[in-house]
């Protein structure tokens, strides 16, 4: 998915700059740049963060970098940041999200004639570049980032360097978070606010659905207001936000507890004890052993210093060889025990077959499984949630097919516990990761265990759900 971070201060602001961009390495492993303002122009810095991590990249150029405002990212696969001369003016931008209709886009724009885009090495165009195009087409900053959010299909927020100070603007319907924060003479905004505390900086405001603000060392000001009507993704508290981190004021493993809480309720069992599939699936763990009162232990450790989190790679085998070699078994807390893990989602299920497997080999007695959100029965049409090429690589559509019922116009059968197709998907699913037993996370428990109203959340890939409604079919 990604995540920036940007900085204006009074002072020399680069380490800030520097640890705040980096607390989005969770987001991806693609690429990590950064740009500051210097007093004779833009400077800016982009590695390869594939097989080193962030901090080891960028850390040796950093006095190079020297300045009193700036900004990073983590991409998923395009270079950033990029500096833009234009009639607006110099500038360096980064973006965070997914335009699904980019090539249509481009297509409009080589329509106006004079306008081309350089290709990345897939073909593709760099979404950046793309949007820094749309911005430059209008008279302001703020009339090009309106433009940009009403043109794209899917989510982009941005953060723009110029001059005078920074732009940070949230994508229309508030699909992934923007925040403010303070800190005595410097101003900062992140994706992910586990970025503040260790610097010292204090959140300000979350900006709402579609704002724009423009802050320096000074102070911030609001140049377009938020709207009303918000889609945040479900799957951050879920799923890809830190635990450390909030949005909408709301804490992720606060969120994580309550999903097991709710989980522990609804599907009880007789176990020895409860652990949770490392990282995201341990605070649902958490909150499941001690609603239940059973003991939580850790049959499984992951090795961290290395290992990547397992759904950004392209490639399948590299993912699959990620989860097997990053999750060690310890056999004397497995063999003659009956567990359950909580997992924050089964996506594509191939990874979990492998490791429950691998439970078996050590000597499990009983696997359960409790999945800390519904069955993900849609591909995300907003964020860049997941490298699957087939919406039919998930496992409750593969389920789907295996009941011979891939023709199924009218899949929302599949997404409500009460029915037959529903059960029978469960079930299939469960005999081909071979657990003991499996029941996934109510939709309405997981809206109630995040705390904001339904409307205001996108639930999208578990209901199919979205606003505004869709022209074409799902």
């Amino acid at each position: 998915m990604g995540g920036f971070f940007g900085i204006v201060s009074k002072e020399d602001c680069v380490e800030d700059l520097f640890y705040g961009t980096d607390y989005h390495s969770h987001l991806g492993t693609k690429r990590g740049g950064l740009a500051v303002l210097k007093p004779d122009g833009f400077q800016r810095v982009i590695h390869s963060i594939e097989n080193d991590q962030f901090r080891s990249k960028f850390d040796s150029e950093l006095d190079k970098l020297r300045s009193q405002s700036g900004i990073g990212v983590i991409s998923d696969y395009d270079d950033q940041p990029l500096i833009i001369r234009s009639h607006l003016g110099n500038y360096a931008i980064v973006t965070v999200g997914a335009i699904k209709n980019a090539e249509e886009l481009a297509e409009q724009a080589f329509r106006r004639r004079r306008i081309h885009f350089s290709e990345m090495s897939g073909g593709e165009i760099n979404p950046t570049e793309l949007v820094a195009t749309l911005i430059n087409e209008e008279e302001s900053f703020e009339t090009g980032i309106s433009r940009v959010q009403e043109s794209i299909e899917g989510s982009c927020s941005l953060l723009i360097l110029t001059r005078g100070g920074i732009y940070a603007a949230r994508d229309k319907w508030g699909r992934t978070p923007v925040v403010l924060g303070r800190k005595n003479d410097s101003l900062a905004v992140t994706l992910e606010t586990c970025a503040f505390p260790n610097l010292g900086f204090a959140v300000e405001k979350y900006l709402g659905p579609g704002e724009i603000i423009f802050f320096n060392a000074e102070g911030f000001e609001e140049r377009k207001p938020a709207q009303a009507q918000m889609q945040i993704c479900g799957f951050l508290w879920v799923y890809y936000g830190y635990p450390a981190s909030s949005y909408e004021g709301i804490n992720v493993e606060w969120v994580r507890n309550r999903c097991g809480a709710f989980l522990a309720r609804r599907y009880p069992v007789d176990i020895d004890f409860v652990a949770g599939i490392p990282d995201s699936g341990i605070g649902h763990g958490l909150g499941y052993a001690a609603e239940a009162g059973v003991p939580f232990k850790r049959p499984f450790v992951k090795y961290t210093p290395t290992w990547a989190r397992s759904f950004l790679p392209q490639s399948q085998a590299v993912r699959d060889l990620i989860a097997r070699m990053k999750l060690i078994p310890i056999r004397e807390l497995i063999e003659g025990k009956r567990f359950l893990f909580c997992e924050d989602s089964i996506v594509r299920g191939t990874q979990l077959k492998e490791t429950i497997r691998r439970l078996y080999e050590v000597g499990a007695r009983e696997v359960h499984m409790r999945p800390a959100c519904p069955p993900l029965v849609y591909a995300c049409k907003f964020l860049l949630f997941s490298t699957s090429k087939s919406e039919w690589d998930l496992a409750a559509r593969r389920a789907i097919r295996e009941l011979d019922m891939e023709s199924v116009a009218d899949l929302s059968p599949f997404t409500r516990p009460e029915t037959e197709e529903y059960r029978a998907m469960e079930e299939s699913i469960r005999r081909r990761l071979n657990l003991t037993t499996l029941k996934y996370q109510r939709l309405e428990d997981l809206v109630q265990a995040i705390g904001l109203p339904k409307e205001k959340i996108c639930t999208y890939c578990w209901d199919g759900a979205e606003m505004p409604p869709s022209k074409a079919k799902a």
